[in-house]
């Protein structure tokens, strides 16, 4: 079995026919015939249905690109980190976290940790706590931010920060002029609610039922960004991440604290014997400072802490 055979395969199977698949690979149509042939007599495996001159896949192509895809997809690390070493040697970062400390806080602590005078690529994405620990345990994250409530087995983690959730509105909503909603105003007001599986939506169902209250969910989105664009332009209110809430503060969003706690714990995780750089060990200094002065705005936003608890993150040789 030949690696050239395997790119042919990948080829028709993603193009669909021979000859769209010999146009990617810059060779002839029997060419590509002749590579399928030689790919399915050393699988012995039947992988196409020869149907009035097309190729139709059959269960075992589609279950064995799966793996094709795997391997295609680790080559092509390897050979972006191979450009990447020569490009900037080890002076590389690269970091995930979940949609909620992503897309607001994680910008601005990457903009104080201050690129433009670090000889560093950094590579950040915003992704699923659940592709944040795989990629943590793969090693293609030097380390990441995850929710709490998923399996952190066979990574070091530590807290990062437990933060209360706060209801958003805009100007307008009746209790705009409230300080703090109790389970009677969550129950009476159209909500915009977190899917059914969140954690932070489950938990705040509960504290509703143990005071024969239910939400009136309006409509249902994943994240916490969602929430606070629905509620700025009044389609209800729901339930935030505060941090990402304070992105829309400048833009009119109200922060409302509740008369009972729904925490949301975010972790750092890191993989067990990979030891921090001084430029990784740097961001995390960066990425507390940043999170002290996000809170601080957040209290003045809500007039009482939003922290339920905080752990600093410990510190890596």
């Amino acid at each position: 079995m030949e690696k050239r055979d395997i790119e042919v395969f990948r080829a028709v199977m993603r193009a669909g026919t021979t000859s769209q698949a010999a146009n990617l690979l810059g060779v002839s149509q029997p060419a590509v015939s002749q590579s399928l042939r030689k790919f399915e007599q050393a699988c012995e495996l039947r992988l196409f249905e020869r149907v009035r001159g097309r190729l139709v896949p059959t269960q075992e192509a589609v279950a064995l690109m799966v793996e094709v895809d795997r391997y295609f997809t680790g080559l092509e690390m390897i050979e972006h980190r191979i450009r990447s070493l020569k490009s900037f040697g080890l002076g590389r970062l690269a970091i995930g976290s979940l949609p909620a400390l992503g897309t607001g806080f994680m910008p601005r602590a990457i903009a104080a940790f201050g690129l433009d005078k670090r000889q560093i690529q950094l590579s950040f994405q915003v992704m699923s706590s659940r592709e944040v620990y795989q990629q943590v345990s793969a090693g293609q994250l030097d380390f990441g931010l995850m929710a709490e409530e998923l399996s952190v087995t066979g990574l070091e983690h530590s807290p990062f920060a437990s933060v209360c959730g706060v209801i958003v509105m805009n100007a307008q909503h009746p209790l705009a002029r409230k300080k703090v909603l109790d389970a009677n105003d969550l129950a009476e007001h159209p909500f915009i609610a977190l899917n059914p599986e969140d954690v932070g939506r489950r938990a705040l169902e509960e504290a509703l039922a143990a005071q024969g209250k239910v939400l009136r969910p309006v409509i249902e989105t994943p994240y916490s960004n969602s929430v606070c664009e629905f509620a700025l332009n009044g389609v209800g209110m729901g339930m935030a991440h505060p941090v990402m809430a304070l992105d829309y503060l400048s833009r009119g969003l109200l922060l409302k604290p509740m008369a009972f706690d729904i925490p949301a714990t975010s972790l750092l995780v890191f993989r067990p014997g990979m030891p921090l750089s001084d430029n990784a060990k740097e961001l995390l200094r960066v990425m507390r400072i940043q999170l002290d002065a996000d809170f601080k705005r957040l209290r003045e936003a809500l007039g009482r802490s939003p922290v339920s608890a905080v752990s600093r993150a410990p510190k890596r040789g």
